[in-house]
């Protein structure tokens, strides 16, 4: 196995799934996500499906096989999302998560790979247990009452509240709702998610009393005042043809690993979605185009920001041509 190949390919569909959801999902909004997260859940889906689902999952994530997936998983997740914290480094949680109907079982080989590989914590649940309840609906015009036999999965609710309180407890309580009011029901056999916290502190603080208002530039053409942060001292910057791009590190004390957080800025200021374009469409375009050292700046500000997220993956993932996972019946899994 080529790691770096490995690492290479997922950085790809990492950026070609950026760039669909940013031109789509969110043309009118900024954007939050990690593909990441979503390149373990559809992996772990991998490690649990055969035939044609399989196939479709690995031609998306440009892997050869279900266990060429669970062997990158177990060489990088480990490393990469360790938690820095003890260290001097950033925190970090990246969480995985199983939840199967208690009818069902785990195959052993399913299990040994949820377990060992994605070190994801397996649920037994009930989806199907129900509440019947009679409403009384009065119907004035008719001047007459009518009654209505209502279903309703009380466990499935219950399940949908205890997934949403793993993610809240794994993200520090930023992630307080990942499954909506009736995203569960009695049909429910299977939930798989993954939870991802980072917090880390810039190498160099920026000094709060030189943050100042200025011109932010909407993709809508009009600007607004926002408070930017500035600093002085040189900074990693790269320009390239039509854009710039600039990195600022966290801080990593005896962490071994370097994080560093990039903004890529294009020239024009409507310039937005053709630099969003060629990132998803070049292969190692990150390889290319991330700055290494440090320079002399002038006019330099970041604006400071807040920003919350949210999309339905399944139908971007469809968009993509990833179908038979979702396709109903089965869909080729046989992880249970």
């Amino acid at each position: 196995m080529d790691l770096r190949q490995l690492i290479s390919n997922q950085t790809d569909v990492a950026l070609s799934l950026s760039k669909h959801v940013a031109l789509t999902e969110a043309k009118d909004s900024n954007l939050v996500f990690s593909p990441s997260s979503i390149h373990v859940v559809l992996s772990l889906i991998a490690a649990g499906s055969e035939g044609p689902t399989q196939d479709q999952l690995l031609s998306f994530l440009k892997s050869k096989s279900g266990d060429e997936l669970n062997t990158f998983s177990s060489e990088v997740v480990p490393v990469v999302f360790a938690d820095g914290s003890p260290s001097g480094g950033p925190r970090l949680s990246f969480a995985n998560g199983v939840w199967i109907d208690k009818s069902l079982s785990f195959k052993d080989s399913y299990k040994q790979v949820v377990d060992n590989v994605y070190k994801a914590a397996s649920n037994q649940v009930d989806f199907q247990t129900k509440l019947i309840f009679l409403a009384l609906v009065y119907r004035m015009l008719l001047n007459n009452g009518m009654f209505f036999m209502l279903m309703a999965s009380l466990k499935a609710v219950e399940v949908i509240q205890e997934v949403n309180s793993w993610a809240e407890k794994e993200t520090s309580g930023l992630i307080k709702e990942v499954l909506p009011p009736g995203s569960v029901d009695s049909a429910s056999r299977l939930i798989l998610a993954n939870a991802l916290y980072f917090k880390g502190a810039w190498d160099e603080k920026f000094n709060a009393s030189k943050t100042k208002d200025h011109d932010f530039h909407l993709l809508s053409g009009g600007p607004v005042k926002v408070p930017f942060m500035t600093s002085k001292k040189k900074q990693v910057i790269g320009a390239f043809d039509g854009f710039k791009v600039l990195g600022l590190p966290y801080k990593q004390g005896e962490d071994k690993r370097r994080f560093s957080m990039y903004f890529f800025l294009p020239d024009a200021k409507d310039g937005l979605p053709a630099l969003v374009e060629k990132m998803g469409s070049e292969s190692g375009f990150l390889d290319r185009h991330l700055p290494r050292q440090k320079v002399e700046v002038g006019d330099f500000r970041i604006p400071r920001f807040k920003i919350s997220f949210g999309f339905e993956t399944s139908k971007v993932l469809k968009e993509l041509g990833v179908v038979l996972p979702f396709s109903g019946g089965d869909g080729g899994l046989s992880c249970g």
